[in-house]
């Protein structure tokens, strides 16, 4: 589409979203002549009266092109939905951006991507679910999708750069507003190699809670499915979820302590029928992706086989063995090995720095 200046323009003002937006671009066909046309006009396509307004009145001081350039020089990119690259599987929602802003690369490759979701107030068990999960999925080619919220987006973003694979971080806000602004740093190393952070939203568009849903729909279509990992049940992230079931995508979740609020987000997600998860791979199988990436994934059970060449003494053996299916306190493991206290604690702390256990906190440990 030619006069993207225009077309930007339009898309910085407020209300006009990606419906209303796309009504002008079908009527006008030219955003340059969208942009400077009547406010009768305007109304009559379905835009309303202050919205109309404000158009009007941003024109008097906004030039498109100095708008245009301005954003190009703060090293943002501009990807619109009549663009060829523009991700395939984004474009067939119902609402797909009109424009995305991003910084980063968007890959063909990211076409096989799915997104990880849950609680900001994540629970050791939440942590440790969402770390092994992704973990196995990014090795097994597939693109990590989330927020880039606190909690269980920041471990899968994290996690997937961890083990060298590729993240998008979808926003609430522009792309000169990140938030939490503790996650700046983590935004920068996505997209300085690992993948792009996203928005719909104009570059100095602050992070609003109304923002959410909108940015939860482009989470939901970047992606195969949506796993949620933990979450209490009235979880911003069980609306990803539903936009997921509502574009036709696989739901996915991981049943937790019954003990636990955050167990019942995923637990109504699996009553509404959501499939109910326990390794990566039912997720892959159910998404028809085994052949990947050579799986290089493993499971607890195997890492100990292959995990850097490590031997494990007879002890540690044993600690692995305890921990495959279940996380438990160092006492306990003292007790249900028959081992002192010295014995088990040397052994956690040298399979923590070789990666066969993890130290959840509280003295709790699980398997790597």
């Amino acid at each position: 589409m030619s006069n993207i200046p225009y077309l930007l323009a339009l898309h910085s003002i407020n209300g006009l979203g990606p419906i209303r937006l796309k009504n002008l671009l079908d009527k006008f066909r030219d955003p340059k002549i969208a942009w400077e046309t009547g406010r009768d006009e305007l109304i009559e396509t379905g835009v309303t009266i202050p919205v109309a307004d404000l158009l009007i009145q941003t024109r008097q001081s906004l030039d498109p092109q100095k708008y245009m350039d301005s954003i190009i020089k703060s090293g943002i990119k501009i990807m619109t939905v009549f663009d060829e690259d523009y991700p395939k599987s984004l474009k067939q929602i119902y609402d797909p951006p009109v424009v995305l802003y991003y910084k980063g690369e968007i890959l063909p490759q990211d076409g096989k991507a799915i997104a990880v979701v849950g609680t900001r107030k994540m629970t050791g068990y939440g942590k440790s679910v969402t770390e092994t999960f992704v973990k196995d999925l990014t090795l097994a080619g597939l693109t990590i999708v989330s927020g880039l919220a606190r909690g269980v987006d920041t471990t899968a973003h994290k996690t997937a750069i961890l083990n060298e694979g590729r993240t998008l971080a979808i926003l609430g806000g522009g792309l000169n507003e990140i938030y939490p602004p503790e996650n700046r740093s983590l935004a920068k190393q996505i997209e300085e190699g690992f993948g792009a952070v996203i928005s719909e939203f104009a570059p100095d568009e602050p992070s609003m809670p109304g923002n959410f849903p909108s940015r939860n729909r482009i989470i939901a279509g970047l992606s195969k499915g949506v796993l949620v990992t933990e979450a209490a049940y009235d979880s911003g992230s069980l609306i990803t979820a539903k936009e997921a079931l509502e574009q036709g995508k696989e739901v996915f979740a991981t049943p937790g302590p019954i003990t636990s609020d955050f167990s019942k987000g995923p637990v109504s997600l699996i009553q509404s029928g959501a499939k109910a998860v326990f390794d990566a791979s039912e997720i892959l199988d159910e998404l028809g992706l085994t052949q990947v990436q050579n799986l290089k994934w493993y499971t607890p059970a195997t890492q100990a086989k292959v995990q850097n060449g490590v031997d494990l003494s007879e002890e540690e053996k044993k600690i692995i063995n305890i921990l495959e299916n279940e996380q438990m306190h160092i006492d306990e493991i003292c007790r249900s090995l028959d081992l002192s206290i010295n014995i088990v604690s040397a052994a956690l702390v040298k399979m923590e720095i070789t990666g066969f256990v993890k130290n959840l906190g509280g003295g709790i440990y699980s398997a790597g």
